[in-house]
């Protein structure tokens, strides 16, 4: 190797790989250390990376909470039903279920940046067009780009943190994605309703402040944000040698039998479908996940009226409430405690503990709360019992990702997008009937339904705990991952897959 490739190549090491006389390849490889590497970036770099991704994600979240408490303001104003407004929050939720099936994979091939960077412009610009909508059917539409655009902070984010970080130090990172995504969810009601309340303001600078902080944080992520592909990044190193030293054998990985854009547009398109529908670990989580997010956004729907008809509160009052899950992020560290000692006997499973006390806290509190908001019972009671929901909803949504992450690695954004698909389907059809719902069966019965269906589901990550370790061994893409990671982990020994092998990887 001449000078040239050697500078552009350093400390990356290359590997020649056996193809016919005139068409040998040099393969392009991370040596070990290399801070190219983005899983050997600093830990400020990986946390700067990380906060980055939490931001846009509680954004985005807040987004959909500050939305529903200034339902009232935007009546008010626009001279809509409170149905059309809800139909704002509901195709809200379903951009970021469809979106990130093209995304999240798409961002496989093409890389994380890029796809920051335009998400958070267009969200931003998406915000501007909901503040100045002159009618409901404008909101509407401005709500489904909202949620087209914001979709990537919530799809990129457990990707982004499997490319940065090491399985056993992935807690703390998904704790903050998780609590992020909740947290702000109380955060956005809170100045939502303090704003939406005020008479000279209303619901338009409910959106002007998301706007704002949603120019202050495009300028962040094109400051702050790096690629975190491991693969882009080795692509990006072959094109430097390839000109650098005018010889076109260097090559990544990932350049090797490179599909073409249709068939890269089909997989992006498929694969996260695809776990969805033949993974039973996706399957699962996305159900019981699922179930959780529509209650979630049920809520969003109903504890506004529910305590301003039985306790007197206001807009303003109300916000406060949802600030309940506030103290849910210190449950990381028992759930760190837990999976650190019990890894080497359960493996991935060990994520799993802390689940299973979720789901006996879901069904409980909801009997607790639906049964104790009367006006002869303290309003501090039902707030009780919604905290403990909401520690149980960051639990789970934690250990979704987490989980997911470990069992599917480098396809942790394509499971995880599936999971969202099905979940943020739920969020959006719950909403739709809510209202109606409580009217025929009043608060107590129809959390009590709620109640009932957490229940049957409870079961679901003791299964998971006993037999998940079983159910893996039978997935084809789990072995899949595992032969391709321990193929990466074979020192100088580098195996091509050949063009049938690799078809069976792109599922």
């Amino acid at each position: 190797m001449d000078d040239a490739s050697k500078r552009i190549s350093s400390p990356s090491y290359t590997t020649h790989v056996p193809q016919e006389p005139e068409q040998e390849l040099i393969l392009i490889k991370f040596d070990e250390g290399d801070p190219r590497d983005p899983q050997n970036f600093s830990y400020a770099r990986k946390w700067a990376i990380t906060l980055t991704c939490c931001v846009f994600s509680g954004i985005t979240a807040a987004a959909a909470s500050s939305y529903s408490i200034s339902y009232e303001s935007m009546m008010h104003d626009l001279n809509c039903t409170q149905l059309q407004a809800t139909v704002g929050l509901s195709l809200y939720v379903i951009g970021f279920g469809i979106v990130p099936l093209v995304s999240s994979s798409f961002s496989e091939e093409t890389g994380r940046r890029p796809l920051y960077i335009v998400s958070s412009v267009l969200f931003m610009l998406a915000e501007v067009m909901n503040a100045l909508a002159p009618n409901i059917q404008t909101v509407i539409v401005s709500r489904m780009l909202q949620g087209v655009f914001g979709s990537t902070g919530a799809s990129l984010v457990g990707g982004c943190i499997a490319d940065i970080w090491q399985p056993h130090e992935r807690g703390l990172p998904m704790s903050l994605f998780a609590f992020s995504s909740l947290f702000s969810f109380g955060l956005g009601s809170v100045f939502g309703g303090l704003i939406a309340a005020n008479p000279h303001l209303g619901w338009r600078w409910v959106q002007w402040v998301h706007a704002i902080i949603s120019g202050v944080y495009v300028l962040d992520v094109i400051l702050v944000m790096s690629e975190t592909r491991s693969s882009i990044v080795l692509t990006r190193i072959a094109k430097d040698t390839r000109k650098m030293t005018g010889d076109p054998r260097y090559r990544s990985s990932a350049e090797i039998n490179k599909p073409s854009m249709l068939s890269l547009i089909k997989t992006s398109c498929t694969r996260p479908l695809y776990l969805l529908l033949t993974e039973p670990i996706v399957q699962s989580f996305s159900i019981w996940l699922g179930f959780t997010w529509g209650v979630v956004y049920c809520l969003l729907e109903s504890v506004s009226t529910e305590f301003q008809s039985v306790y007197n509160f206001s807009v303003s009052e109300t916000g406060f409430v949802f600030l309940c899950l506030r103290k849910d992020v210190l449950l990381h560290m028992h759930a760190d405690t837990l999976y650190k000692k019990y890894f080497p006997t359960k493996g991935q499973e060990a994520r799993l503990y802390m689940a299973c006390i979720a789901a006996i806290v879901l069904p409980v509190s909801m009997f607790i709360y639906g049964w104790t908001a009367s006006p002869h019972i303290p309003w501090i009671v039902p707030v009780i019992a919604l905290t403990a929901f909401m520690a149980g909803v960051f639990v789970i949504f934690q250990v979704a990702f987490l989980y997911l992450a470990d069992c599917y690695g480098p396809y942790a954004s394509s499971a995880q997008a599936g999971q969202s698909l099905a979940r943020n389907t739920m969020g959006m059809v719950f909403p739709l009937f809510t209202q109606q719902m409580f009217t025929g069966m009043t608060y107590k019965w129809g959390l009590t339904l709620w109640a009932l269906l957490s229940l049957v589901m409870a079961p679901i990550p003791w299964v998971l705990v006993f037999f998940g370790s079983k159910i893996r061994s039978h997935s084809k893409v789990s072995r899949k991952i595992l032969e391709a990671e321990e193929q990466q982990s074979d020192g100088e020994k580098t195996v091509v897959p050949s063009p049938t092998e690799e078809r069976s990887m792109q599922v």
